[in-house]
């Protein structure tokens, strides 16, 4: 008896299949789809010159290619898998769906045909951390859990290993949830900020793309949201509602009061933890363990969530200790692409930082950030795109005197990381934290980040 997985893939057999983009998401979903005798067309706006050899494999296996700047042109098709990263409303698109053709994504399939409960976490910014820390809390609790989505990892292909009792946690980011008609069971929206308005086509599409995330949850659905986001606060799901807050008590969520961590259940308050109890270091990461409490309620022991909180060390590239040399701390937090993110990051150390800032232009503005740098910098590096923008940020702010923060702009990335590193002294700490994408000089933030720890371990 075939399983709703290979029933699913069956169905598809003679059907004209396009898959738009073939990145890391995608190229899973076109060797599953080969693998059961699919007719695939592979997008790319890659030129086939600069095609990796994972991708040139695909076309070995069976899939026609269509590459380069008219990859999009004249296409014709009866199920359409969109790329993250390409807008619903491009034309290409749009044309596809008005010649019959059915658009749909990985992630959307997933959903579908997902065996276990899925648990899904988005937001502006706190993502990742928050969708991993659920996933140890219930991997502390000694359930199976599969990890992915946004995060980096595809999970479709996994699918025939999951079995009912299992749980699945993703991350999904504005650009997946677009177009999802699809909801979790249980979800998190860790907070909402303007951010990717170069792909949005404005703060309210932004929006209304985080809500899909619980827009399709039945009566049984649970909706964690932050209530210290205005944003967010007002969000309401069509089941139960919880709220976490660093700043002020609940009557149903996670909160904390005075240094300590507390549940709620109407108004009934019971302590979790001391919030010191958390080995991640900022007030932001309280806030993602509180949201990760909140969306697993019922799920994980409180002694298991404290375990998590004492003995988990954070993920990579997120306020990051690569090293320490010659008394001098250095941090990655290259995951930091917007003002917001990068104002955490500031937040959770004590002393002036050195900072090194500056990236792509997603085209989102920057005058918050003008006085956090103010307050909590001692001397600032900027390169890239985003250089003059947040130099004036700075410099137009109400905290700003002459000087203070002494500011540097440099051309190179590296030399800039090195020229922060020479002005360090003993006891600083030299932060990368760049507020901005990483795509005028980098593949994504985990290049941009693995380069900096490079470069630091190369001092």
């Amino acid at each position: 008896m075939q399983t709703a997985f290979e029933q699913y893939f069956h169905s598809l057999q003679g059907k004209r299949i396009i898959v738009l983009g073939l990145g890391v998401s995608n190229r899973p979903l076109v060797r599953l789809l080969l693998q059961h005798g699919c007719n695939v067309t592979g997008c790319d706006r890659t030129e086939r010159e600069k095609l990796d050899s994972e991708v040139l494999e695909l076309e070995q296996l069976g899939a026609v290619l269509r590459v380069g700047e008219d990859y999009l042109e004249n296409l014709q098709g009866d199920l359409v898998f969109r790329t993250p990263g390409m807008h619903p409303g491009n034309p290409a698109l749009v044309m596809l769906k008005n010649g019959g053709a059915k658009i749909t994504s990985e992630m959307e399939m997933f959903f579908e045909l997902c065996p276990c409960q899925i648990i899904a976490v988005t937001g502006s910014d706190g993502k990742t951390t928050t969708t991993t820390l659920v996933s140890e809390l219930l991997k502390a609790e000694g359930k199976k859990v599969w990890l992915g989505g946004n995060i980096g990892t595809p999970l479709l292909s996994s699918i025939p290993q999951m079995t009912e009792d299992d749980y699945a946690v993703v991350e999904l980011s504005s650009f997946q949830l677009m177009d999802m008609e699809r909801s979790a069971g249980r979800c998190v929206v860790t907070n909402l900020a303007p951010n990717h308005l170069d792909v949005h086509k404005d703060m309210q599409e932004y929006i209304d793309a985080k809500k899909n995330i619980f827009r399709y949850q039945d009566g049984h659905g649970l909706l964690i949201v932050n209530a210290d986001n205005e944003i967010t606060a007002s969000m309401k799901g069509n089941g139960t509602t919880w709220y976490f807050s660093r700043q002020k008590s609940v009557e149903n969520g996670v909160f904390c009061r005075d240094g300590v961590i507390y549940r709620a259940n109407n108004g009934a308050e019971q302590k979790i933890m001391d919030a010191s109890e958390i080995l991640l270091p900022g007030v932001h990461n309280i806030e993602n363990y509180m949201a990760a409490i909140a969306v697993t309620a019922g799920l994980v022991s409180d002694a298991s969530i404290r375990s998590v909180a004492k003995t988990f060390g954070g993920v990579q590239h997120r306020i990051e200790l690569v090293r320490v040399k010659d008394g001098v701390r250095f941090y990655n937090d290259s995951i930091a692409s917007s003002p917001s993110r990068t104002i955490s990051g500031l937040r959770s150390f004590p002393e002036r930082v050195i900072l090194i800032a500056g990236g792509y232009d997603k085209h989102i503005p920057y005058d918050v950030l003008g006085p956090e740098i103010c307050a909590h910098v001692k001397k600032l590096f900027l390169t890239g795109a985003t250089a003059q923008k947040i130099y004036d940020a700075v410099v137009n702010s109400c905290g700003y005197e002459q000087g203070k923060p002494e500011i540097v702009m440099m051309d190179d990335f590296a030399e800039t990381v090195r020229a922060a590193a020479q002005s360090a002294q003993h006891g600083d700490v030299v932060l990368l934290s760049p507020a901005s994408a990483s795509f005028d000089r980098f593949k994504n933030f985990e290049v941009r980040g693995n380069f900096f720890k490079q470069l630091v371990m190369e001092l």
